[in-house]
Formats: structure tokens, sequence, C-alpha cells
């Protein structure tokens, strides 16, 4: 039964290591790719960053943070 869980785990490690492992340690570091260390190497790389991640970077930053609601 944990076999079966982890199995999408093993088989994205296998099919593309360099890239999975570079996503988990950027997501473990809590890395952004906006950010200039990442996006200066991102860039240098040839990779263009893209507009979701540069979207969700600006509507987090409008919200500032959690919200209050009133529930009637």
């Amino acid at each position: 039964m944990f076999l079966d869980e982890l199995t999408p785990f093993v088989q994205e490690l296998t099919a593309h290591p360099v890239a999975f492992l570079g996503g988990l340690t950027s997501g473990l570091l809590r890395l952004s790719l906006a950010d200039d260390p990442v996006k200066s190497w991102l860039q240098n790389q040839g990779v263009a960053p893209t507009a979701a991640a540069d979207g969700f970077d600006r509507a987090s930053s409008r919200n500032g943070g959690p919200q209050s609601i009133s529930i009637d």
C-alpha cells in the first residue's frame, strides 16, 4: 500500500532526475523563480520566466497576506 503512493514519485525521479531534483531542492529551500539569484541564473541559461510565475508573485504582493471575512 505504501509503495503504491510512492510510485508516481519514483517514476518522475527516474524520467527526469536533474529537473526533479532541482525542483525538489528549490522547493525545500523555498527559492522563488522571481528572486534575483535564481532569475539571473535562469536568464543566463536561456530560460524565459513564465507569465504564470510572474502573475502569481504580483497577485500575492497585491493582496498583502491573509484577509478577514465575516460570516452572517
